[in-house]
C-alpha cells in the first residue's frame, strides 16, 4: 500500500478563516478551480495507479501512523513535509522545492530516503546538495484524455503559447512581437493562448484546430501543457534558449545554474527548437517543411516516454527502493 500525501495551501491571509470567502470569491470570478501543474502530478499519478490497480491511501494520517514502518510519499507543496506529523520513512517530491537550498538539510535528515524532481537538468541541478538522493522522475500524460481527434479540421497554422513568466516588457518587445511579426508576414494564422488565463477545456478544444504550435516559456521542469500538446498529435517548434535558469527569486545573486532547457522532454520526433529569435525564421522554415513531409510523430513519443500507466510504474519502483533503504 502507498501512502500519498498531497495539499493545496490555503491558509488565512488577513484574518482567521478568510480563506473561505476567499475561496469563494475566486469562484465566481474565475469560475470552478482548474489544478495547477503540481496537483496535476498529484492527479495523473493517482490515474496511472488506478489503472494499474495498485492499491494506495491519499492523505490518510491515521493509517500511517498505525504502520510507521511504512514509507509515506509526500508530493508538491512544502508546507505539507513543514507540518508533517509523523515519523514514518519518507520520500519526498516531486515539486517540494524549488532548488536545493531551500532545504539543504533535506537529504542528511534521518527519515528522508529518497528525494524526486520533475527532471534531469534539475537533478544535477540539485544534487551538488542533495547528492545521491535525488531522482528525476516526471508524472505521465492521459493519452486517452489527451488525443488527436481526426474529425476536426485544421483551421489555423499554429497556436501560440505565451508561458513568458518573468520580463515580461522585454521579451514582449524582444521575443514575442518580432515572432508574431514573422508569423504575419509568411501569413500563417495564429491563436495565442497565454499560461494562467485559459480553461482547460478551452485548450483541449483548440488543439485539434491547429497544425502545430509555438511554445514560449524561459524553462520548464517537466512541462505538462507541452506534453499534454504532444500527446494530442500536435508537433511543436519550441524557444529553448539553453541558458541559465532564470527564477528571480534565486537568479542571478543565489543561483547560477544551465544549461535548462523549455522542453526537457524531447526528441527529433517532436518538432523543431530555436534558441533566440535570430534564428526563429529559420527554425520555422524547417518546421513548416517537416511539416509537409509528415516527419514529426509527437504522439509516439509521449506514449513511449510519459506514457501515464509506465510513470506509475517508475514511481511504484522509487517507492520500493526507498523502503528498503534505512
Amino acid at each position: 500500500m502507498l501512502n500519498l500525501f498531497y495539499r493545496e495551501p490555503d491558509e488565512d491571509r488577513w484574518f482567521p478563516y478568510d480563506r473561505i470567502p476567499r475561496r469563494l470569491v475566486r469562484r465566481i470570478r474565475y469560475g470552478p478551480r482548474r489544478p495547477g501543474g503540481q496537483e496535476r502530478v498529484f492527479l495523473n499519478l493517482c490515474l496511472g495507479l488506478d489503472r494499474l490497480g495498485i492499491p494506495y491511501s491519499a492523505n490518510n494520517l491515521r493509517r500511517a501512523s498505525r504502520h510507521p514502518e511504512e514509507l509515506c510519499c509526500i508530493i508538491g507543496k512544502r508546507q505539507v513535509l513543514d507540518t508533517f506529523p509523523l515519523h514514518n520513512p519518507l520520500m519526498v517530491g516531486p515539486c517540494c522545492y524549488d532548488h536545493s537550498i531551500d532545504a539543504p538539510d533535506l537529504a542528511t535528515r534521518a527519515a528522508v530516503r529518497r528525494i524526486l524532481v520533475p527532471g534531469e537538468w534539475m537533478r544535477r541541478m540539485c544534487e551538488a546538495i542533495w547528492g545521491d538522493k535525488v531522482f528525476a522522475w516526471p508524472v505521465g500524460i492521459d493519452t486517452d484524455l489527451w488525443a488527436p481527434e481526426q474529425d476536426v479540421p485544421k483551421t489555423i497554422d499554429f497556436i501560440l503559447y505565451n508561458k513568458i513568466r518573468w520580463d515580461h516588457a522585454s521579451r514582449e518587445s524582444n521575443l514575442l512581437e518580432p515572432l508574431r511579426a514573422e508569423l504575419r508576414r509568411r501569413n500563417l494564422t495564429f491563436s495565442e493562448i497565454r499560461y494562467g488565463s485559459y480553461k482547460l477545456d478551452q485548450y483541449r478544444a483548440l488543439l485539434p484546430t491547429a497544425r502545430a504550435m509555438i511554445f514560449v516559456c524561459e524553462h520548464e521542469t517537466q512541462g505538462i501543457a507541452y506534453q499534454e500538446a504532444l500527446a494530442s498529435g500536435v508537433p511543436i517548434l519550441a524557444w529553448d534558449h539553453g541558458g541559465e535558469w532564470l527564477d528571480p527569486s534565486y537568479h542571478p545573486d543565489r543561483v547560477r545554474y544551465g544549461p535548462v532547457s523549455s522542453v526537457p522532454y524531447w526528441d527529433a520526433t517532436c518538432g523543431e527548437k530555436f534558441a533566440d529569435i535570430g534564428m526563429f525564421s529559420s527554425a520555422l522554415e524547417r518546421f513548416q517543411q517537416g511539416l509537409a513531409t509528415g516527419i514529426y510523430y509527437p504522439r509516439d513519443f509521449i506514449l513511449t516516454h510519459l506514457e501515464l500507466k509506465a510513470a506509475a510504474r517508475a514511481f511504484v519502483a522509487h517507492a520500493e527502493a526507498a523502503s528498503r533503504r534505512g
